[in-house]
């Protein structure tokens, strides 16, 4: 779930609310994250749109962040996962 940031000179007239069923599933996902012993010290950002779950972030090794995809997916209404997690100094390869 992204809130748009109004600019100050411009009254916010609202936007769309949040889904309440992404609301849940940021939460149950953040929360299956912070309870697994892999994921529980990195730093992962979850945001949910149209029941789907994108994570993102820092972690330490491929494991994590394969284990971070499949806690996602194990949380019932998940449509979809979009996993933008990268490693600790990850390089850049050159092209």
């Amino acid at each position: 779930m992204m809130m748009p940031w109004p600019y100050p000179e411009f009254p916010y007239t609202g936007g769309p609310e949040p889904d309440d069923a992404d609301v849940r599933l940021s939460s149950l996902v953040a929360q299956r994250l912070s309870a697994d012993w892999t994921t529980r010290r990195q730093q992962i950002t979850v945001t949910v749109q149209n029941r789907v779950v994108i994570l993102a972030g820092l972690v330490a090794d491929p494991e994590t962040r394969r284990v971070a995809a499949e806690l996602a997916w194990d949380v019932p209404g998940v449509f979809d996962v979009c996993n933008a997690l990268r490693l600790y100094g990850g390089r850049r390869t050159r092209r």
